[in-house]
């Protein structure tokens, strides 16, 4: 056999033996389908959830407060709702949670609901965090972080004020001055200036 002739009988081999792999490939993947979603099939699931923008409905959360009770966004249409995405360790956050926690004091009777939506951290951590403070509104748990990849949240805190209707109507990004909330919460239906 000429050199030639090796050279192109290695070549088939090689080629053949492609072949099998990629067809025990494809049976493996058949019979053992994957558990998790791929890159592309993850980027497709985003597109098809609503978008978390101004003018469109809001995508429901579904998380646990800290009494384990489960709260569901979609259970307070009718309601005006503001999220709060935040961590124990963001100083804006600590400085805004106290006007956050006047403005759900004066609303709360006309119906006004305040999520705010923890960034991934443990349960004793956000309950000490509450009780510095003395907040009353519900804090959520969200350990694997799920809420705050479906809201797109670049930062903390971010807001998200929602109108009765559950369209959103405003976001904020960033510490919220007591003006900049009152301002929010008018645009969902009630009226800090009265």
């Amino acid at each position: 056999m000429t050199s030639e002739e090796e050279d192109s009988a290695n070549w088939q081999l090689w080629i053949a033996l492609g072949f099998i792999a990629l067809g025990i490939a494809v049976i493996v993947r058949m019979v053992f389908p994957p558990t998790s979603p791929s890159i592309h099939e993850d980027r497709i699931d985003r597109e098809n959830k609503p978008e978390p923008i101004v003018g469109a409905f809001a995508p429901d959360v579904n998380l646990l407060n800290l009494d384990q009770e489960k709260i569901q966004l979609r259970d307070f249409i009718g309601k005006p709702v503001m999220l709060n995405f935040w961590a124990t360790w963001c100083e804006p956050c600590r400085v805004e949670m106290p006007a956050i926690q006047d403005r759900y004091e004066k609303f709360s009777e006309e119906g006004l609901v305040v999520l705010a939506i923890n960034a991934a951290e443990p349960q004793k951590d956000v309950e000490t965090f509450k009780n510095e403070l003395d907040l009353t509104f519900d804090l959520l748990l969200d350990p694997v972080a799920d809420t705050q990849r479906l809201y797109r949240i670049q930062g903390y805190p971010t807001s998200v004020f929602i109108g009765s209707d559950g369209i959103i109507q405003a976001i904020h990004f960033g510490i919220l001055s007591k003006a900049r909330l009152d301002h929010y919460l008018s645009q969902i239906g009630l009226s800090p200036d009265e």
